[in-house]
């Protein structure tokens, strides 16, 4: 968190030991969670969906810039400040450079079940960035649905359908968020064909 200074991140100020506890000072943040906002009020318009995607986009952008790769991005570690600006937080499963096997891939299993991309499911390593954008592109998913692409209570069953991605896009996502997270939402990461860049600027 010391590696990553940006106004969608929540800040570490300080880090201070005792002989059995560890404190941060971390910024103060009052909105609550992003996934409260979803189960309180439901979907969310496209126009704001699209407002807190660009903010997370930009933040995991920024972080991946700096060799950071959070793994396990949902709403529950999306926070709002009083002004309604988005705070990822949570690095606990946040992984540098220097975790890289000697294939230059990560090969921790880690992550929210539903928003593990196929590729950590599949066990044989994986590009950090790639599993950040998938996971953006599932919160996508859930701030215009109101619900998850991938559900199931059998954990098989369920890494089943994110190892072969398979969901169904809602009739009222726009044909740009349709087309945006189609090529998100991808079983195989080579065929990933969108930048960061155009994920702000959707």
């Amino acid at each position: 968190m010391k590696l990553v200074k940006h106004p969608n991140i929540i800040e570490l100020f300080e880090v201070m030991a005792s002989k059995s506890k560890v404190y941060f000072v971390l910024e103060y943040v009052t909105g609550g969670a992003l996934f409260s906002k979803i189960a309180r009020d439901g979907k969310l318009s496209e126009g704001d969906a699209r407002s807190y995607f660009q903010q997370l986009i930009d933040a995991v952008a920024y972080c991946h810039s700096r060799g950071v790769y959070h793994r396990d991005l949902k709403p529950e570690n999306l926070l709002l400040d009083s002004c309604g600006t988005l705070k990822v937080s949570d690095f606990g499963l946040s992984a540098v450079p220097q975790q890289l096997r000697a294939d230059g891939l990560f090969h921790t299993t880690c992550g929210t079940p539903n928003y593990v991309a196929p590729e950590i499911i599949a066990d044989k390593g994986y590009d950090g960035a790639k599993v950040d954008i998938w996971s953006c592109g599932v919160i996508l998913f859930v701030l215009m649905a109101g619900y998850l692409p991938f559900n199931n209570p059998n954990l098989m069953i369920l890494y089943k359908k994110i190892y072969k991605a398979e969901y169904t896009i809602p009739e009222w996502f726009s044909p740009g968020a349709r087309n945006l997270i189609s090529r998100i939402l991808t079983a195989n990461p080579k065929n990933v064909s969108v930048s960061l860049s155009m994920m702000i600027s959707w």
